[in-house]
């Protein structure tokens, strides 16, 4: 990113309460570029196709330590580990649901802090979920992340190294899906990951780096509350390893159809509300073409009713669209609970009629408290 385009929007939304921490770590390879890490080994006196190997063994090859790398020189290595450590997040905890199809971490960074990261294993795909930030500045009300607070942005490689991390797992677990042991990448975990923009566009390089960890792009969903500006930005981007716009999903948590609800669940509704929000929706599908989905937590009494259906219906008509409805995961701070299963099909009836393309998502890892940031708050947030 260059020149006003750069403006850090953590910085900018600081009357959110949002700040743009910063954290004094060891150097972390992960969190060089492809021409950071050509230079640096320029510097060192290297050749330059060491570059490319040490970007495979990284990224290809999932590398966790650094007697892996063979085909590097023992000088290298050495330097290598002297002067940089892997990034490799440490697991506090993990928690895995009764079917063992969903796998929660705690995991904690070199500063000490502690995010959140959730392995999803469904019939054909492998999902992680990742976050972009220690806490979230947001503070939905249903979200145990936003009750937790916010601490900082995470850094590129930090963002990275989650999905990294759930790579080496399926590698060694399911080996049939050595080559490409995760299938998707969901940016649904802790944090808003527009404010914390460059570092989140820079993992998504990464991750869909033909000649690195090579996920489609749109293998990869963000999610946001709505942060129209960096929306805006976000439509401009271009793919980096190809011709025409960056070709991400993008899902919107949205939750509610009618501003005074929405201000009440999603606070940044205030600044950016529904008429902006839908506004740049349209202008992202203009620019890239891609569908947009919404994100609706179902939560009993409060937006599950038949208005509110009909409310979205209203703003999704004439969008290319469609709606992931997800029942309340609960969380201890908040005293929603889930539909019933008959507001459920009051709910969907409408969304039918209307047309309106959705699914029923199932909650997945509820006896684990699979909802971000519960894990977190259980054991201490580091």
């Amino acid at each position: 990113m260059k020149g006003a385009q750069s403006t850090n929007y953590a910085t900018r939304n600081t009357q959110h309460g949002i700040r743009n921490t910063q954290h004094a770590t060891r150097n972390t390879l992960l969190d060089l570029s492809f021409p950071e890490l050509q230079a640096l080994m320029e510097s060192w006196g290297e050749q330059a196709f060491r570059a490319r190997q040490v970007w495979e063994w990284l990224y290809v090859h999932l590398a966790d330590d650094w007697e892996q790398m063979t085909n590097l020189p023992r000088a290298l290595r050495e330097r290598l580990a002297a002067e940089y450590s892997l990034g490799l997040p440490r697991v506090l905890a993990t928690q895995v649901s009764s079917d063992g199809l969903t796998r929660k971490d705690l995991l904690q960074l070199a500063d000490g802090e502690t995010i959140e990261a959730v392995l999803m294993r469904y019939e054909r795909r492998r999902t992680a979920c990742i976050s972009t930030q220690v806490g979230c500045p947001i503070g939905c009300s249903f979200c145990a992340t936003g009750q937790a607070g916010f601490r900082r942005n995470l850094s590129a490689g930090e963002i990275v190294a989650q999905a990294l991390h759930f790579a080496r797992i399926l590698r060694e677990e399911e080996p049939r899906r050595a080559e490409h042991p995760l299938s998707n990448v969901v940016l649904m975990g802790m944090g808003e990951p527009l404010l914390n923009y460059e570092a989140t566009l820079e993992a998504i390089r990464r991750l869909t780096d033909p000649q690195g960890f090579r996920l489609g792009q749109r293998h990869i969903t963000l999610s946001t509350v709505g942060i129209v500006p960096a929306m805006d930005r976000l439509a401009k981007e271009r793919n980096p390893h190809g011709e025409g716009p960056l070709q991400i999903t993008l899902a919107i948590s949205l939750h509610a159809a009618t501003d005074d609800l929405r201000n009440r669940l999603v606070p940044i509704n205030r600044r950016y509300g529904l008429d902006a929000l839908f506004a740049a929706c349209r202008r992202y599908f203009e620019r890239t073409g891609r569908r947009i989905s919404f994100e609706w937590v179902l939560i009993a009494g409060v937006n599950d009713s038949p208005a509110q259906a009909q409310a979205l219906a209203e703003r999704l008509q004439g969008l290319t669209a469609y709606v992931n409805l997800i029942p309340l995961n609960p969380t201890p701070d908040y005293d929603g609970k889930p539909p019933s299963r008959q507001a459920i099909a009051a709910f969907t009836a409408v969304l039918e009629r209307r047309g309106i393309p959705y699914t029923l998502r199932l909650r997945r890892g509820i006896e684990i408290q699979a909802g971000c940031g519960q894990l977190r708050g259980k054991l201490g947030s580091g």
